[in-house]
């Protein structure tokens, strides 16, 4: 006969045991509330009387509100601008002047076409007064909206299409504006130049060297350069300067040279008391100046083949028109001094007899 199993009353801390196990599996949420209570609120909580299509429309909802969230937030999202909510002027432009038959031609464009391409502008954070958006580019279009707006009183130039970007994730406002224009508008060395000491002035840079590299980051070593000797130019002659957009590179580079030689006083001094109606006019000034620079001294310290000393250059070029009709010019370039007869009644028999009677005043005594 097999033998019973003996049982054994549990002791008091295996039941003081088990009874925190039970508590620990069972206790509801609440613990003043009955378990038939808390299973009755799971059910409630998870439960959605609407409809399988009314959910779904709602998942759509929440999904596209988060999509047109995240598209603001990287630009990407049009919207309309009234015009007195745009300060054209936030940053320094670097554009310097307007062409007015491109503008002419941009307007009729947009009256017939509507605007293609929005600005872009970015919010001012700082709460102050006055327009909520700062420009960034589209400063062309911008002002052919004004001026659409004054000419037709239309309603439809009170608001211009814009991209609302944050200059900070796309490199500040002025690297913004230079690489839209760059892209966009045939700037000019020197209005290149101009830009990033005006950045630098304004303290977005510790420099005009660091304001070169940022905003002109994408371009060569020598392009950078360039873009340094006409900032030089911007610093030097800036304020004296008629028609500084129209320089030639190899213009710039020479003046900027004589700059750099410290020259910057004969250059001033020689465009001070000149009326210049024309670009042509400004640049055969400065080139007259630049040749009666004196070459600069050889600091020896540099080493180098020592050079044969070059001729004296004239203070000034003369010209004299005498009431006879003959005009004469003197002066002196790479090959030396130099005399010219201009009028009509220079013949080659004039200049056989002026030529003797040099030949007589040089000759021996």
């Amino acid at each position: 006969m097999a033998k019973r199993p003996r049982l054994e009353a549990p002791s008091a801390d295996d039941l003081a045991r088990l009874e925190d196990e039970f508590r620990r599996e069972t206790s509801p949420r609440n613990p003043l509330a009955a378990p038939i209570a808390q299973v009755a609120a799971d059910s409630a909580a998870q439960h959605d009387p609407r409809g399988a299509e009314a959910r779904a429309e709602i998942a759509r909802d929440r999904a596209d509100a988060e999509r047109l969230r995240g598209a603001e937030a990287a630009g990407l999202v049009m919207i309309e601008i009234p015009l007195e909510e745009i300060d054209a002027d936030a940053i320094v432009r670097d554009r310097m002047a307007l062409d007015e038959a491109e503008m002419t031609e941009l307007q009729l464009s947009i009256s017939e076409k509507g605007l293609r391409l929005p600005i872009e502008v970015f919010e001012f954070r700082d709460g102050q007064s006055g327009p909520r958006y700062g420009l960034i580019s589209g400063y062309r279009r911008l002002r052919a909206f004004h001026a659409l707006r004054g000419l037709s009183r239309n309603p439809r130039y009170d608001r211009i299409k814009a991209l609302v970007r944050d200059p900070e994730a796309m490199g500040g406002t002025f690297v913004a504006m230079v690489e839209e224009n760059e892209v966009r508008a045939n700037l000019s060395q020197y209005e290149r130049g101009r830009i990033a000491v005006l950045a630098a002035h304004q303290g977005a840079f510790a420099n005009v060297e660091a304001a070169v590299d940022a905003l002109f980051s994408v371009a060569s070593k020598a392009k950078r350069s360039k873009i340094r000797s006409f900032a030089v130019i911007f610093e030097e002659l800036g304020d004296m300067l008629s028609y500084p957009e129209a320089l030639r590179e190899k213009d710039g580079l020479r003046i900027a040279t004589a700059l750099r030689e410290g020259h910057g006083p004969a250059l001033r001094e020689a465009l001070a008391d000149l009326t210049l109606d024309t670009a042509t006019e400004e640049l055969a000034a400065i080139d007259e100046a630049l040749t009666l620079l004196a070459p600069p001294e050889r600091d020896p310290a540099r080493g180098g083949r020592p050079k044969a000393p070059s001729q004296p250059r004239p203070t000034r070029s003369r010209s004299a028109t005498l009431p006879t009709g003959f005009t004469l010019h003197s002066g002196c370039d790479a090959k030396g001094w130099y005399i010219r007869f201009e009028g009509d009644r220079v013949s080659g028999e004039l200049v056989e007899t002026a030529m003797r009677e040099l030949e007589h005043l040089l000759g021996p005594a």
